[in-house]
């Protein structure tokens, strides 16, 4: 995941913020709920990050296994049987009734190292993050005045993809708040892929159907999942994720 302060390259890029946005009102939304969804984020450029990832082929699935992740990226995939994926998603599937589960494919943002050599427009995106005027619109829309720096990656929810409940606080991150910025154009309720923002020990549930050019921001820590994406979905859900953090 990209961790990059403010030495960041120059910002050097298609993406702009929407100059219209009521600040003032999604700053309002956040401290009531504690989460708010901007509709239009960027001006410009989001169609072309969209289209970048339906050209990207060298998505890794993530899936969570007892003592780690397990990384398939496509050429390892494909070297499985039918019988070895098979249980492997069965092994998941097992382990959703009693703990933390995900799976889900991912593009991991270029390192520091790599990053100022590299101009693929998720590249930028990432570099957009870190801009001022980025980190200056989510301090002032979530009062998050401890915000040092973003970090992320892309995110692909496919048919039987899934992210469990959880809350996002791990020790020694300090990590403010989550966002997730969406990028799917065409998605209907029922295909599933819902951000779900959970209730009081789980028994009520308020979600966000995915949608393009919107950026989902929630304090952390807040218990989320993201819904089984079910056969129905014509296409894959495609967002990039991750935190709003501090200085430590």
């Amino acid at each position: 995941m990209l961790k990059l302060r403010h030495d960041a390259p120059p910002l050097a890029t298609p993406y702009r913020l929407n100059p219209d946005l009521d600040r003032a009102a999604l700053r309002r939304a956040y401290e009531e709920e504690g989460r708010v969804r901007v509709y239009g984020l960027l001006e410009d450029g989001a169609m072309q990050l969209y289209e970048h990832f339906l050209e990207r082929t060298d998505w890794i699935h993530l899936i969570n296994v007892e003592g780690g992740v397990l990384e398939l990226d496509p050429e390892a995939k494909a070297a499985l049987s039918p019988e070895e994926w098979a249980a492997i998603e069965a092994n998941a599937h097992e382990r959703v009734r009693t703990a933390f589960q995900y799976r889900y494919q991912a593009l991991r943002v270029p390192t520091k190292e790599a990053f100022a050599h590299l101009h693929d427009p998720l590249a930028d995106f990432a570099r957009l993050m870190q801009s001022a005027e980025m980190l200056d619109f989510l301090r002032e829309v979530t009062g998050h005045d401890g915000l040092a720096f973003t970090d992320g990656q892309a995110t692909a929810y496919g048919c039987g993809d899934f992210l469990t409940g959880h809350d996002d606080d791990v020790d020694g991150k300090d990590r403010l708040a989550a966002y997730v910025f969406g990028l799917t154009p065409y998605w209907r309720l029922e295909y599933g892929g819902l951000l779900l923002f959970h209730g009081p020990n789980d028994r009520t549930v308020e979600g966000n159907v995915p949608r393009f050019n919107t950026l989902d921001l929630f304090r952390v820590p807040r218990q989320h999942s993201v819904s089984y994406v079910t056969d129905a979905a014509p296409h894959r859900r495609f967002a990039v994720t991750g935190w709003l953090r501090g200085a430590a």
